[in-house]
């Protein structure tokens, strides 16, 4: 057994909604050890200006300097700062014992079919902050070797679920949707599925005021409309054979302008679910579905989704997982894999030709 490695995970997910921070120790093979984690929610000003960064980041034909993106991404990594020294304060572990942070930062822009990514944070800044050296920059190389540079929890799903049955599938359903699975034989992959909170929370904010569909109340009280719903899943990126992905912007709420606020919410959940549906037509047949991410909150949601696909569908905490510290988790691991030059993209998961390590280190 090799030893363990005490790292920090950092998550900025496409929902927008803050930092996730996880404390593990691990091998970065199949031995993690979860310690610590906190969840530090974004305040509407800079969800604002961060929304507003993302969409200058699509504007463009390739990433480059940029007055609003540099201001806001010098204040993520401020904030990730901020949230690794709350992190170890609960914990109450001293910097010096934690080896590195995985900084995944923030993704503003996802055009792996135009050759790059893009991902905001300063590692150097936030290793200057936290005195402890931080891995980035993950999905860059994967990309420039002609690999989709997502989803990259896949391998961690696949180090936490060895010991379950097979044929399974874990489902993270954050602002965009992503499964890996697993068959009996051996055989695993992973790929986007689609929108998974993003669209549903877009309509609520532009609709209601709401940042989110809370527990998916808004949804149960409205009708899904069929006409809508079948025009949303009529784009050919569904029957495109994975691995593939996607950015949070590739889809819109606009089919659902003139629904009522409830009535909106039940056909984007209903469309979530059914992108899943469509998803698992790609893959060989699952026996259980386990769902991580903020959408397992959602009633709504993970009932649509298991009466739409026939598939059991369950939060990963059912397996002794947490499923609001599962990606930061991932990055800890993914950081400790990338320090030893190990992979952390493989052909069945992003589509690059070989499996390939990933990551700087600052």
């Amino acid at each position: 057994m090799q030893p363990l490695t005490t790292a920090i995970g950092l998550m900025s997910g496409t929902s927008m909604d803050g930092i996730d921070a996880a404390l593990v120790d691990t091998d970065g093979e199949g031995v993690v050890v979860a310690r610590t984690f906190i969840s530090t929610p974004y305040d509407p000003d800079f969800r604002r200006r961060l929304r507003d960064a993302a969409a200058r980041a699509l504007e463009m034909r390739a990433p480059a300097p940029d007055a609003l993106i540099d201001a806001v991404t010098a204040e993520l990594t401020g904030l990730h700062a901020i949230a690794v020294h709350q992190l170890l304060a609960k914990a109450g572990v001293d910097r010096e014992a934690v080896a590195m942070i995985g900084f995944h930062g923030h993704t503003v822009a996802h055009r792996p079919d135009r050759g790059w990514t893009w991902q905001i944070g300063d590692g150097a800044l936030l290793a200057a902050a936290t005195r402890i050296p931080v891995v980035y920059d993950f999905r860059s190389a994967d990309v420039a070797a002609g690999g989709q540079g997502a989803p990259l929890a896949p391998g961690y799903h696949r180090a936490r679920s060895t010991g379950l049955g097979r044929p399974i599938g874990v489902l993270n359903l954050g602002g965009v949707g992503n499964l890996t699975w697993f068959d009996r034989d051996g055989g695993w992959g992973s790929f986007d599925t689609g929108p998974a909170n993003a669209l549903i929370d877009d309509w609520v904010r532009q609709q209601g005021g709401h940042s989110h569909d809370e527990g998916g109340a808004l949804a149960a009280a409205g009708t899904v409309h069929e006409d809508v719903l079948t025009g949303m899943l009529d784009l050919p990126w569904f029957d495109v054979a994975p691995p593939k992905s996607l950015d949070r912007a590739d889809f819109s709420a606009q089919p659902a302008r003139g629904l009522s606020l409830a009535d909106g919410a039940a056909t984007l959940t209903a469309f979530t679910a059914e992108t899943v549906r469509l998803a698992l037509g790609h893959v060989p047949p699952l026996q259980r579905l386990l769902v991580t991410g903020g959408g397992r909150h959602n009633a709504t949601l993970m009932a649509m989704i298991a009466m739409r696909t026939g598939v059991p569908t369950e939060p990963v905490e059912t397996v002794g997982w947490d499923g609001d510290a599962l990606e930061a988790e991932a990055f800890a691991w993914l950081a400790v894999r990338s320090a030893a030059g190990l992979a952390i993209s493989w052909p069945e998961t992003t589509g690059v030709p070989a499996a390939m390590t990933g990551g700087r280190m600052a």
